[in-house]
């Protein structure tokens, strides 16, 4: 039996639309602790939110190069269900972070070329789940959440021993191309469904998830 296709919705900071998103059958919502995105939150913030979700979605806190104070402190505030580590962590350093804080972890590869596949294994030996976003132009201030895609045709083939997740670049005119040509069992989108940078937007949210979702089905279906 296949496993059912998620749908994680990152950067989200206010009540309207992480209720869109729970409304529209999110898997997962993604809350940003990184003061150089404009999708950063703070902890009361974290707190109000949290609150919301409750257990009606997995809650994912997303850091960067964090160091453990800064993580017990985004920990304490949201009670996520997953930590996302989005910044240049070593095999090592998320083995600790997933020791300390008992929390499964997902890690994020910035992809680029083929090449970049090879350090996969050693974040499978550590991490629960794999997340494959495109790496960020020389000059960005933040790791992900800019809107770029990588060449989606370098997952073709492959296999992965953790669950993993495409992002990058995915909007509502490009979603249902990358779930085709990757065949990803989750994604996961930011400032794809923003007005504006950090800003969130309902109506996109909803036409993205239902892109995302029927797209999803179709390939899941049997030929003949």
């Amino acid at each position: 039996m296949a496993e059912p296709f998620l749908i994680k919705i990152c950067g989200l900071s206010t009540r309207a639309t992480l209720e869109a998103a729970l409304e529209n059958g999110a898997d997962m919502v993604g809350f940003v602790f990184f003061p150089p995105s404009p999708r950063n939150i703070g902890t009361e913030q974290a707190r109000e939110l949290s609150e919301i979700a409750g257990k009606r979605v997995q809650t994912v806190a997303l850091v960067v190069d964090a160091d453990d104070a800064f993580l017990e402190a985004a920990v304490s505030a949201l009670k996520p269900g997953l930590l996302q580590l989005h910044g240049k962590e070593t095999p090592q350093r998320v083995a600790e972070i997933r020791a300390r804080f008992g929390l499964p972890v997902m890690k994020a590869l910035g992809i680029s070329t083929a090449e970049d596949f090879d350090k996969v294994a050693a974040y499978e030996a550590v991490c629960d789940r794999l997340l494959f976003d495109a790496k960020p132009p020389n000059d960005a201030t933040r790791p992900g959440g800019n809107g770029l895609a990588f060449d989606w045709s370098l997952l073709r083939g492959r296999h992965f021993r953790k669950p993993w997740m495409l992002s990058g670049g995915l909007t509502i005119e490009t979603v249902e191309e990358a779930i085709r040509a990757t065949q990803a069992p989750g994604i996961d989108i930011s400032s794809g469904v923003e007005s504006a940078a950090g800003v969130k937007d309902v109506a996109l949210i909803k036409t993205f998830m239902a892109r995302a979702r029927a797209t999803a089905s179709q390939n899941a279906k049997p030929l003949g």
